[in-house]
C-alpha cells in the first residue's frame, strides 16, 4: 500500500501563488509517475498535471499551462505543484495520485491522497 498526503493549500487572492506538496510513504519506489487533479463543487474531477518517474517529462491541462509547474524530488518521495497567477476558477480540492502510465485519465491512477483545498478570492 502507498499513502499520499497533500499539503500547502489555502486561501489566496487572485494573482497570487501557492505551492502544493504531496508526500508518498509506504511501499513506494521512484519508478512511478504522478499527477495532480482537482475537483470543484458540483464538477467532475479534472486533470491538472502529470510528471514522469524521472521528472523529465511533464504535461498540463490547457487551463493551467504557463501558470502551474509540476516537479518532483524522488529522494524525498515528494511531488510539487507550483501555482502562479491563480484565478478564482482554480478554486477546488486538489489531489495527487500515482500511476504507471502517461495519462490524463483519473481511472488509470492507482493511489490517491485525501486532497488539499485551494480557494482563490477575486
Amino acid at each position: 500500500q502507498v499513502q499520499l498526503v497533500e499539503s500547502g493549500g489555502g486561501l489566496v487572492q487572485a494573482g497570487g501563488s501557492l505551492r502544493l506538496s504531496c508526500a508518498a510513504s509506504g511501499r513506494t519506489s521512484s519508478s512511478y509517475a504522478m499527477g495532480w487533479f482537482r475537483q470543484a463543487p458540483g464538477k467532475e474531477r479534472e486533470f491538472v498535471a502529470h510528471i514522469s518517474w524521472s521528472g523529465d517529462s511533464t504535461r498540463y491541462a490547457d487551463s493551467v499551462k504557463g501558470r502551474f509547474t509540476i516537479s518532483r524530488d524522488n529522494a524525498k518521495n515528494t511531488v510539487y505543484l507550483q501555482m502562479n497567477s491563480l484565478k478564482p476558477e482554480d478554486t477546488a480540492l486538489y489531489y495527487c495520485a500515482i500511476t504507471n502510465y502517461v495519462t490524463t485519465s483519473p481511472h488509470l491512477y492507482k493511489y490517491w491522497g485525501q486532497g488539499t483545498q485551494v480557494t482563490v478570492s477575486s
